[in-house]
């Protein structure tokens, strides 16, 4: 099969997508992955061909927008800098290299475009979503920044909730893509909260254990489980990660996200925290500025290191709460303080909490005092330790990444 994969967001959104390509060129598929140009090197190099959709200057506009970490703004954001201008793109490419009766589109969460690709072009499409939080629901909803009905709310009123978010998504949605449809001769649609899971296949790349399940999910929903890629083995891991790990007592990795370019107090207040606890800490950022100077000898800073090399030997994670950062923490086996600011993060902080493994602080608690205290009691628990390794143990990393492959092969035209 031809298998288009059309992955949008930062680099946790894209990487499990190119891992999935992987391991389905691997089976003998030809795999083209469209992304944005700034992630063209990683396709590349997992072997994978590539289509970009905006330049590396488009993508870093929309990472330097002070609204994308907003708990209420950052939707209207993307789409208007990243969505909306991916859907003649998403199109094009699709014609380009569409092969009728042997193409299969994977598509991420915001590629919207795909379902509109399906009814002109009569391609499968598969929708690929990462977290637990993408699925409305009237049972165990996702926690959500701002929403006012609560867990133990009636269902009537989480419906009524949903309803009312539906139409807030629609408002920013429908305009532009109803506006590409028709220059295209479709119809316009609408419900957009529901309308992004194809008719087709929906695959929810998390475990049941972590995302269970609800009644009201769209009925073809499948669960495999976290793919896990982090360019470990296409990145060599430096030599002086390596001394400092084995120079010392595990240290704690800090991490607010790999598009989170205003880093400044996350990490300042990191650096006075780990000297209040004599801590040894490693800080992850692309974002040089971001790092204070003058780091004690006891904390480095890099600029990328694959989670999958440190945080096996690491005391505990310290981060923003993506679901891919959050995945690798708990394959990792090690305990987690999430600070979320935005997206996905809250519900992810709520399924940590659900398993036992960690905590989270919000950013206006996320001061060093506090830090410290929450780190000293989680460090001090060998429960909470234990309870991380027993989530490990339930990783099946081969086996999940097979029935996704499987999953997606039956969608053969």
């Amino acid at each position: 099969m031809r298998i288009l994969i059309y992955a949008m967001g930062s680099a946790g959104d894209v990487h499990p997508f190119v891992g999935v390509g992987r391991a389905l060129q691997a089976r003998g598929h030809e795999v083209i992955v469209a992304t944005s140009a700034f992630f063209e090197d990683v396709v590349r190099r997992a072997g994978l061909g590539f289509r970009a959709m905006g330049t590396v200057a488009d993508f870093e506009r929309v990472q330097g927008d002070p609204h994308l970490w907003h708990p209420t703004k950052a939707l209207p954001s993307i789409i208007r800098h990243a969505v909306n201008p991916s859907y003649e793109p998403i199109l094009e490419v699709a014609r380009e290299l569409h092969i009728p009766g042997e193409t299969v589109i994977l598509a991420s969460s915001l590629a919207w475009a795909t379902m509109s690709v399906r009814e002109l072009l009569e391609i499968p499409v598969v929708s690929v979503h990462l977290a637990p939080s993408l699925f409305a629901s009237s049972y165990r909803q996702p926690v959500m920044h701002g929403a006012p009905v609560p867990q133990s709310a009636p269902h009537f009123l989480k419906r009524f909730q949903w309803w009312v978010a539906g139409k807030v998504v629609d408002h920013h949605v429908l305009p532009e893509l109803n506006r590409f449809r028709a220059r295209h001769g479709l119809p316009a649609t609408s419900g957009i909260l529901h309308g992004w899971h194809s008719p087709d296949r929906v695959i929810a790349l998390f475990p049941e254990w972590f995302g269970p399940a609800q009644p009201d999910w769209p009925k073809n929903v499948i669960q495999t489980g976290f793919p896990l890629f982090d360019e470990s083995g296409q990145r060599e891991v430096p030599q002086e990660l390596e001394d400092f790990l084995n120079d010392g007592d595990p240290p704690v990795v800090f991490t607010p996200g790999s598009a989170m370019d205003r880093g400044h107090s996350f990490f300042s207040e990191a650096v006075k925290a780990l000297t209040s606890i004599g801590r040894r800490g490693i800080l992850i950022s692309r974002f040089s500025d971001t790092i204070p100077p003058n780091l004690p000898s006891t904390v480095r800073h890099f600029p990328y290191v694959p989670f999958s090399q440190v945080l096996p030997r690491a005391a505990a994670l310290v981060y923003h709460g993506g679901v891919g950062t959050c995945a690798q923490a708990l394959r990792a086996g090690v305990p987690q303080l999430l600070m979320p600011m935005a997206h996905d993060q809250l519900d992810n902080l709520s399924r940590v909490e659900d398993l036992g493994v960690g905590g989270g602080l919000h950013p206006r608690q996320f001061k060093a005092r506090k830090i410290a205290s929450v780190l000293e009691g989680m460090l001090a628990d060998p429960s909470l330790k234990q309870r991380a390794l027993d989530i490990s143990a339930r990783f099946d990393p081969s086996g999940w990444m097979n029935r996704t492959c499987d999953l997606i092969e039956e969608m053969k035209p």
